[in-house]
């Protein structure tokens, strides 16, 4: 209970004493009530101006306008709003050993794995820094709490038996136009499934797709993907402006969890593992690196934010390792 006052006193002066007043306060309130016991009141409580669930909203409106997709936000507010119904107490009065004991209770009820620690982390990073930013709270309780390290396991990517393979098996043109202008292009599937017929350049080869953040970026394809994706659109009866829809009526729009469908029996069919449409984002960005392409053209090419994003996306092969260890050292 304390401690509780000293942060509410604390929060009630932030607005009108600079950084050093602050300290003093606080070394001030630390003695003063060093001997002195606080008890709850078990009167009325005093209603909360600003409920936690509140400042949930009006976090989620900044990220908003800030260009975060609404999948995302949807993950940001999930994962934010788990950790306030646990810790049931509100955003300013909770502590660093408050959000350490969460994630740990976490980790132990859910088996949850370094990586998926580390998001929860990194997310409750952002809520409790926008809340100091915006003068709710003294300091971030996420301050001191450290990047979790998680072991970096190298993730695999199509060979080019496993994808001629693909080719040769698929059911449909339309599966191949799939599989051609992922394997070519290094799209997400979300942005895949966005596109419409008429947003493809032929000509050129290319496309411009909308990204994560509502950014667009253009995007090219190889000559095999051209002609697959012509054979696929001039052999459907439909009128939908999408470039990929259903093959049966009413021929909808083609969502990712088709796409995801569609390749995952194939990879069963054929004894792939792990068939997946990220697995050729992953592949293209390797074999982009491994042929020379510079790191910062891949990164415009994958439309990353940052370059360790594509760091972390392509695995440099061992064999071009050993090949320039013998050329440079060896």
């Amino acid at each position: 209970m304390k401690e509780a006052l000293i942060i509410e006193i604390e929060q009630g002066m932030i607005t009108v004493l600079d950084n050093a007043q602050m300290e003093h306060l606080h070394k001030v309130l630390i003695h003063c009530l060093y001997n002195v016991t606080v008890t709850k009141n078990t009167g009325n409580p005093v209603q909360e101006e600003q409920p936690n669930e509140v400042m949930l909203d009006s976090f989620l409106a900044s990220k908003r306008v800030e260009g975060c997709s609404e999948k995302s936000l949807k993950y940001y507010r999930s994962t934010i709003q788990n950790m306030l119904n646990s810790a049931s107490k509100t955003v300013k009065h909770m502590t660093t050993d408050d959000l350490r004991q969460y994630l740990a209770d976490y980790q132990n009820k859910n088996r949850a794995g370094k990586v998926t620690l580390d998001n929860i982390r990194r997310i409750l990073s952002s809520f409790f820094s926008w809340l100091e930013d915006e003068n709710h709270i003294l300091k971030s309780p996420v301050r001191r709490i450290h990047k979790i390290k998680a072991g970096q396991t190298v993730k695999e990517t199509y060979s080019d038996e496993a994808l001629e393979s693909m080719r040769d098996n698929c059911a449909s043109i339309r599966d191949l136009a799939i599989i051609d202008l992922l394997a070519s292009t290094g799209m997400r599937v979300g942005e895949m499934v966005k596109l419409n017929r008429n947003d493809i350049d032929f000509a050129n080869r290319e496309c411009v797709v909308l990204g994560k953040g509502e950014k667009e970026r253009p995007v090219y394809f190889d000559a095999r993907a051209k002609i697959h994706l012509q054979n696929y659109l001039n052999s459907r009866p439909d009128d939908n402006s999408a470039l990929f829809v259903s093959l049966i009526k009413p021929f909808n729009r083609l969502e990712i969890s088709g796409v995801e469908i569609r390749l995952r029996e194939l990879g069963k069919q054929l004894n792939i593992p792990k068939v997946h449409p990220h697995k050729f984002r992953r592949t293209l960005a390797t074999r982009a690196i491994d042929k020379g392409m510079p790191i910062e053209q891949v990164q415009q090419l994958l439309g990353h934010q940052k370059i360790d994003t594509t760091l972390q996306y392509a695995m440099v092969s061992q064999n071009n390792v050993k090949l320039s260890h013998r050329k440079y050292i060896g």
